[in-house]
């Protein structure tokens, strides 16, 4: 739990002792996506960052359709193939083949397994909140859904996701890079939303009759 020491001037703003007790990269799952999260790999980091500006550049901005980019892709796939396995014969080289890698039902049946497992686990989370078990995390979940759909009017579905990919990549190096002035910015964001939630729970929510909520079995 994080530990706020308060100066005697009441008028000083509270310090944050927050220090994690794992690494971010630890947290972030340790292996290849924690790397390339926490940019300790810059060139792949920098090459998917590039690689996500330029399809969000070729659908968003050059209004580019998704049939006509893959045609011709597939167009110059096979042109390269083409020449390529022709030169390969004529120099006593092994012409390309299909990496097996590409092809391997092991790895396909362990993104399923793993598919599966997060979804069943995202429904179940779902599931809990829409219960109302906990009501302010019901009420923060409407509340960011709200605010999702007023910026989903603003820009096109693919400048939004381009937009999340963009937090994902960027927040977790930069939030390693400045934790300590980030974790003193989010205690006293959080004391000022207690206060405020509980403010709105004696006033409104203490107010609403609720039943008792039915276990499934």
């Amino acid at each position: 739990m994080p530990r706020i020491i308060y100066d005697s001037d009441s008028n000083v703003q509270p310090k944050s002792t927050t220090r994690r007790r794992r690494p971010l990269h630890d947290l972030l799952g340790g292996g290849k996506v924690a790397d390339i999260l926490l940019w300790r790999n810059k060139y792949l980091s920098a090459g998917l960052l590039a690689g996500a500006t330029v399809i969000w550049f070729l659908f968003e901005v050059a209004e580019y359709h998704f049939l006509t980019l893959l045609c011709h892709i597939s167009i110059t796939t096979m042109l390269v193939v083409f020449i390529w396995s022709n030169v390969a014969a004529l120099m006593d080289r092994y012409p390309p083949s299909i990496p097996k890698v590409i092809l391997s039902e092991d790895a396909f049946r362990k993104f399923a397994l793993s598919f599966h497992a997060k979804l069943t686990r995202g429904i179940s989370i779902l599931h809990d909140i829409a219960s109302g078990k906990d009501l302010r995390l019901f009420l923060l979940a409407i509340a960011l859904l709200w605010v999702v759909s007023v910026v989903g009017n603003c820009c096109s579905s693919l400048s939004l996701l381009y937009l999340g990919f963009l937090c994902i990549h960027t927040l977790p190096a930069l939030y390693e890079r400045y934790e300590d002035e980030v974790n003193h910015l989010a205690v006293r964001g959080s004391q000022d939303l207690h206060t405020f939630y509980r403010k709105l729970d004696s006033t409104v929510l203490n107010r609403i009759p609720r039943g008792p909520i039915k276990k499934m079995r």
